[in-house]
């Protein structure tokens, strides 16, 4: 056997041993991905049931048994307003609890709104489990909740982060006065796609999200709210629901803004206090 073919053999056979590598290490992500997907997606803080939050503005608390195994804890903060102009249910982000996100409630309750946040099962004091579907119908339960107090018209719809493919399928449904989306996503198979492209992510996630269908249906108008330099959602992903918006909906551009903190910009609070007022 002659020096080139030796060293061709060597070449093929080294090829084949990180070819074979390669494919061990794409299964055992592959694999991950499928099975920890709850986990990488979804990052709650559970509290103990008697914790009690210590908040600033007034609130009250509710618990609403959904199952056996499902209770949903809600928070209702309250305006100073003697006679709320509406309410606000907010469907929050994959992160902590309520906690987490009770410093948002200001923005709504200065302009006389009541601000409902609802800690999905796994959050906060909520407890149980759930899939998308779930999700879906926990939403719809708190709207039925606020529809026993206020009118279609008086209820917004704000969706943050993973909520916003939520909020737009609770909007799809119901009517509403308006629903607004913080750093919304196209969709969450296309937003894996951008992390994860060499993998069928269509068929792998449990959670498809798809807010781009959901917009299509939805007769309120629509705000949405997103910053250039996301690093969970990119600007170009969140900017293809553009396409499916009405000719009245807003996609509002927020240059420099990240994923959290469209909250210290002039602008995101000069949207919300037209929109309110």
């Amino acid at each position: 056997m002659s020096a080139l073919e030796v060293n061709t053999n060597k070449s093929r056979r080294k090829f084949f041993r990180w070819l074979k590598l390669g494919l061990l290490v794409y299964g055992i992500i592959g694999i991950a991905l499928y099975y920890l997907q709850e986990s990488i997606l979804f990052h709650p803080e559970p509290i103990k049931k008697d914790s009690v939050y210590q908040f600033g503005n007034k609130h009250d608390e509710i618990n609403i048994p959904y199952n056996n195994e499902t209770t949903l804890n809600i928070v209702r903060f309250k305006t100073d307003d003697s006679i709320p102009k509406g309410v606000v249910l907010y469907l929050h982000g994959n992160r902590k609890n309520i906690g987490w996100y009770a410093k948002y409630a200001s923005n709504f309750t200065k302009n006389g709104y009541e601000v409902w946040m609802m800690d999905y099962p796994g959050f906060g004091k909520s407890t149980g489990k759930f899939t998308e579907k779930d999700l879906y119908s926990y939403a719809l339960q708190f709207y039925k909740l606020a529809r026993a107090t206020y009118k279609p018209n008086e209820i917004i719809i704000y969706g943050k982060s993973i909520g916003t493919g939520i909020a737009s399928q609770l909007a799809a449904i119901r009517d509403c006065k308006y629903l607004i989306l913080e750093t919304p996503y196209y969709s969450m198979t296309s937003l894996a796609a951008h992390y994860f492209p060499i993998y069928p992510v269509g068929r792998m996630l449990h959670y498809d999200f798809p807010t781009n269908e959901y917009l299509k249906t939805v007769t309120a108008p629509v705000i949405i709210l997103q910053g250039t330099d996301d690093g969970v959602v990119p600007y170009r992903n969140s900017k293809k629901l553009k396409a499916v918006l009405k000719p009245n909906d807003e996609f509002i551009t927020i240059e420099g803004g990240t994923h959290n903190n469209l909250n210290d910009y002039p602008i995101f609070h000069h949207i919300l206090d037209s929109l309110l007022k």
